[in-house]
Parts: structure tokens; C-alpha cells; sequence
């Protein structure tokens, strides 16, 4: 995707006009967050742009030189250099140019449930957590347990995260989906292969500013926390269970002993629930309301596969395959798969912006 020199410009100069009004004495708080918000958006903008000018500029200097008979060698050998690197700097603006989804740098909920498999898919609803934790991990995140519903075998029935840290969002929100497996569970005598899934969810958790809740659309019922095998876990209604009557969203918790612990993490729970529901209504609304070729991110489709016999994993949007299965479920080589999500992602939204051009 070509950038003209006016766009260019006209990003360099809409940096200086930020930086130029962050500078008033007269400035509020308010307009001064919403600056500096601004311009750090900008930042990485300015920066793809200034090196694409600047290659450009450097480009039409040597292009000068090659009339030169004692310059000529250098200045071809130079230009060639310059025009190799070009192209990706484009593709780099381009990509940085591309609509922002607001929910990128969010923090986001994490929710796995096991489904078609039984004990095996709760099992593997653990791997994925901590293949989660791990990844989480390995950029800095901070991955805190909402709710868990642990399984008599292992592994979790279902179990809600929050993972907090920058741009967890962005990496995350392609995770949706069922996720599959194929391997040898270790109740199967046998050997057999078995085919479980689990169901992802990522949802971009919402503050109370995003989400205002109205307390009389709320059903709230407080009941006793019970364990597995219908023991008691304590002697107090502490369990809480929301029910938000417009949307008819239904969030239970009772891992806190407090009451009130419990109603706050079910809330944090349903609002990000309610905002993903809007976010999702209003992407629906826009204009050939877009279907990414990653997905739509709808938790009934089939994204992925991990294949423990043949130590593959595939996902399924982007016809992706990768022989190298320990690593993806030890967390950090989670990466490359996500990054390719991105990639796939980014070309199809450059992919449509130069048809509409």
C-alpha cells in the first residue's frame, strides 16, 4: 500500500500541532490526558513515517548521483541497498496507519471451559491455562483466577483469569474459539486416541466508566459455597449469583469466603461480558460488517488442533501448522502462532483498505 508524501506530512504535522497544544498554559487536566493519549498514539505513527520519508529522501539524493561518472558505483550500490529496505518500511506505516481496535490495550478475561471429552477435556482445559500462564509470563503479564470449577480427575470444568499487563488484548483476542486435541488420555488402557475439546473465550474486561450497570437490572441471589461432592466449603451464604435481566447474562462466584469479594469478581466478570456483547453489536452495525479471515471469533468455531502423535499444532483460520507442540503448550512458543494470527489479520485489513482506495 503506496503512502503519499502529503499523508506523510500531514502526520509530522499533526504531531507538532499535539505537541504544540500540550505546550498552552491555559491546558486542563482533562485535555492534557487526552493529549498525551493522543500523542502517544501518534508515537509509533511519526516513526514508521519518518523513515519512509527519510529513505525516500535519501532514494532521490542517490537517483541525483547516478549522472555522476565518479559517484555512479557508489550511488547504485547504495540505492539498491535504500530500495530494499523501502518496501517494509511502507508495509510498516501502512500497518501502523490501519484502524485501531479500542480495545487493544485492555486487559482482557480469560474464560476456558472443557467440552466434548469429559475428564480428558477438563484436563485439557488445564493445559491451556497454563499455557496461558506461561505465555502470560513470558511478556510480563499478571494472570489472576477469577473462578474455578476444578474436576475430580484434574484439570478444570471451567476456570476464569484476568491477565493484566500492556496490549494483552491485541494478543490475545484471535484465542476464541474451540480449541481441539488428539492424543492418548492416560485413563485409556488401550492407546486409543482420543479427540477432546475446550472452549476459549477472550473477552476485553470494562471498568465501571464503560460499563454502567443499573442496579435495579440486576438479580442478585446469595447462596452457600459448596465443594466437590456437595461439601460445604463454609458455613456462610457467601456464593453469589448475578443475574443481569437485560441481557439475561448469568455470572456465578463463590471461591472468595467474602460475600462481598464475591460480588465485586462477578461484576468485574459481567461487565466485561456486557462490553464485549455492545463492542461485538457495533461491529455487527459498521459498514460490510467485516469477517477478518482469522475469524470471527465466535466461540462455536473450530480454530485449532493439537495433535500429540505427530507433535503438531494446527490452527485452522490461517492454515498453519507447527511441529513444535511442547513448546507451544510450555507458553512462550505460543508466540509464533499469535504473531502469525496478527500478520494474517493486518494483510487482510491492508488487503480491503486497497480495494476501498
Amino acid at each position: 500500500m503506496q503512502i503519499s508524501p502529503d499523508r506523510i506530512a500531514a502526520i509530522l504535522r499533526r504531531q507538532e500541532e499535539v505537541q504544540a497544544a500540550m505546550a498552552r498554559p491555559d491546558l486542563d487536566p482533562a485535555e492534557f490526558v487526552q493529549l498525551s493519549k493522543d500523542y502517544a498514539e501518534l508515537e509509533p505513527v511519526v516513526r514508521a513515517a519518518s523513515e519512509v520519508e527519510d529513505l525516500r529522501r535519501e532514494a532521490a539524493e542517490l537517483e541525483g548521483l547516478l549522472t555522476d561518472p565518479e559517484m555512479k558505483a557508489m550511488a547504485q550500490e547504495e540505492l539498491a541497498a535504500v530500495r530494499a529496505r523501502l518496501p517494509e518500511a511502507e508495509h510498516a506505516l501502512a500497518v501502523a496507519l490501519l484502524p485501531k481496535d479500542a480495545a487493544d490495550e485492555r486487559a482482557a478475561m480469560l474464560e476456558i471451559r472443557a467440552g466434548t471429552g469429559g475428564d480428558e477435556a477438563a484436563l485439557f482445559a488445564g493445559d491451556l491455562l497454563r499455557m496461558y500462564q506461561r505465555y502470560a509470563e513470558s511478556r510480563g503479564w499478571r494472570v489472576e483466577i477469577i473462578s474455578a470449577s476444578a474436576s475430580e480427575q484434574g484439570g478444570f470444568k471451567e476456570v476464569i483469569a484476568s491477565v493484566t499487563g500492556a496490549g494483552v488484548f491485541a494478543r490475545l483476542k484471535f484465542e476464541s474459539g474451540v480449541h481441539r486435541v488428539q492424543r492418548v488420555p492416560v485413563t485409556e488402557s488401550g492407546g486409543r486416541i482420543h479427540t477432546s475439546a475446550a472452549t476459549v473465550a477472550v473477552l476485553p474486561e470494562a471498568s465501571e466508566v464503560d460499563v454502567q450497570i443499573d442496579d435495579k437490572d440486576l438479580k442478585i441471589d446469595i447462596y452457600r459455597a459448596s465443594g466437590a461432592g456437595g461439601q460445604h466449603v463454609n458455613t456462610t451464604d457467601s456464593a453469589v449469583r448475578i443475574t443481569h435481566l437485560p441481557s439475561g447474562i448469568v455470572v456465578t462466584q463463590q471461591d472468595e469466603r467474602s460475600q462481598h469479594k464475591n460480588k465485586a469478581k462477578a461484576m468485574q466478570v459481567l461487565r466485561a461480558r456486557i462490553y464485549e456483547m455492545e463492542r461485538a453489536r457495533a461491529q455487527s452495525e459498521q459498514a460490510g460488517a467485516r469477517k477478518a479471515m482469522v475469524g470471527s471469533g465466535d466461540r462455536s468455531e473450530r480454530i485449532r488442533t493439537y495433535n500429540f502423535p505427530q507433535g503438531r499444532v494446527t490452527d485452522h483460520r490461517i492454515n498453519l501448522t507447527v511441529h513444535r507442540l511442547p513448546e507451544i503448550l510450555e507458553g512462550p512458543g505460543l508466540e509464533e502462532v499469535v504473531a502469525a494470527l496478527i500478520a494474517e489479520d493486518e494483510a487482510a485489513r491492508l488487503a480491503q483498505l486497497d480495494m476501498a482506495a
